[in-house]
């Protein structure tokens, strides 16, 4: 029954173009009804159909399914359903299939880690993590309401807070061990006041194989700080912005700005960076009725658009009528007459989070972030640290360990440390911090996106 629920919601949520629910029906009923023989069928879901398989023995049967709405991505919408039957009762439990299998893109990213990543940074999937995101501050000059409580949230006081030097060392640290992308976030990073030195002297790790050094903002204070931050080793600029319309954003923000955001894009794209994003979180009601504006703003401006689906924090009020999936969006970007040749580009690389689409002529290209309807966790290469201290191995999960203890302690050396975050990443959870799917992961405490670093 719980799985029957599950389908329907999907079938609901994520444009599923063929019957799920019956399929699994179907299936369920198929197995559960043999009784020490097996069973084999095809189920359809999305665009793909694959054949499973079932054996029943003493009342029990193990049937796999898997499916998928692109034929690369064989694991969106795959099950591994186990049907116990005693007493004429059927029992229906869900575990992910990146236990089992993993899809073609995420196989290949797991299966051969860059050779330049130390074991410590491989965890039990054998997925090699080279890309590090580092919160540097919680505060922010603005309050995004799917990021902070409209409350606000109770600030780490300063002296709690990681200091420059030991940013410093845990970006060598990183780095030695195969790091090659570091990315600032916060909070706001800009508001931190030797953000300008501490780019200087991660920009010096490049000797030791740090290739790229980004920075995600509000872009607020881009239009002054643009020319120093590039002069001081930033490569890529992803700019947060939600909404085209300037009385939107100040509802969607709680502050004003608008003006000066736009004139930070423009100023970027022209500023010589590697590359210049602009993030999109997408909420139906407020402005699904905008992304077709945003496409169009690709059309002369050498940037990606990024469209990521809503996620659930603690206190962004997250819920299924807010959240609007990937495969809609494509749907309602390409009813405009101008758009309607969008097609899908080819993934720059194994770990790239977003599945990336281009409109012919266009400067620009358009990416979406799909967390939620079809996860990319199989391929995954990202940590984080927040602004505290801690390590994350995961977005969604819960669990920390603090670094900053550590190098507080006065005993850790870098062999401790290297050691500490091993044993962090060898306990990462397959996809989503161990939980099944957005309900659960809404449920689950979590830190508010501010405190863990956008």
């Amino acid at each position: 029954k719980k799985m029957l629920q599950w389908a329907a919601t999907h079938h609901r949520l994520m444009g599923t173009t063929q019957p799920l629910l019956s399929a699994v029906s179907a299936s369920a009923s198929a197995s559960v009804s043999g009784s020490g023989g097996g069973v084999c069928g095809v189920v359809g879901v999305g665009a793909a159909a694959t054949a499973f398989s079932s054996s029943a023995s003493r009342g029990g049967a193990m049937m796999m399914m898997m499916g998928a709405h692109h034929p690369t991505r064989a694991l969106h919408t795959t099950t591994h359903l186990r049907v116990s039957v005693a007493r004429s009762t059927a029992l229906v439990t869900a575990w992910p299939m990146h236990t089992i299998l993993h899809h073609k893109r995420s196989y290949t990213a797991a299966s051969s880690p860059s050779p330049s990543v130390k074991d410590s940074l491989v965890d039990e999937f054998g997925r090699g993590h080279n890309y590090l995101r580092i919160s540097i501050t919680e505060r922010c000059n603005l309050r995004c309401q799917y990021c902070m409580p409209e409350e606000g949230v109770s600030l780490t006081p300063n002296d709690k807070l990681l200091t420059k030097d030991e940013i410093v060392r845990i970006a060598r640290l990183f780095v030695k061990s195969g790091v090659d992308k570091i990315r600032f976030t916060g909070g706001e990073p800009t508001v931190r006041k030797d953000l300008e030195e501490l780019l200087r002297e991660v920009n010096d790790l490049r000797s030791l194989g740090l290739q790229t050094i980004a920075m995600t903002t509000n872009g607020i204070v881009l239009p002054r700080k643009l020319p120093a931050l590039k002069a001081a080793g930033l490569d890529v600029l992803n700019i947060s912005l939600d909404t085209l319309v300037p009385e939107k954003f100040e509802e969607v923000t709680r502050r004003k700005g608008f003006d000066k955001v736009m004139e930070g894009i423009k100023l970027a794209a022209a500023g010589g960076f590697k590359a210049v994003k602009v993030n999109c979180v997408v909420m139906r009601e407020f402005n699904l009725d905008e992304i077709i504006d945003f496409v169009l703003l690709t059309e002369h401006l050498p940037i990606e658009v990024r469209f990521i689906e809503l996620m659930p924090f603690d206190g962004n009020s997250w819920n299924d009528t807010k959240f609007v999936s990937y495969n809609e969006m494509i749907k309602k970007i390409k009813t405009h007459p101008r758009l309607a040749s969008l097609h899908r580009t080819e993934d720059p690389g194994p770990n790239e989070t977003a599945k990336t689409w281009a409109v012919p002529e266009f400067a620009g290209r358009v990416g979406f972030i799909t967390s939620m309807s079809e996860h990319f966790c199989g391929s995954c290469n990202r940590l984080r640290i927040t602004a505290d201290g801690n390590l994350k191995v995961c977005l969604f999960g819960s669990s920390e360990v603090s670094l900053r203890d550590a190098m507080r302690s006065g005993y850790a050396t870098d062999e401790e440390l290297e050691r500490i975050v091993n044993g962090a990443v060898k306990r990462k959870k397959a996809h989503h911090g161990g939980m099944y799917d957005m309900y659960e992961i809404a449920q689950n405490k979590n830190r508010p996106m501010i405190l863990i670093g956008g």
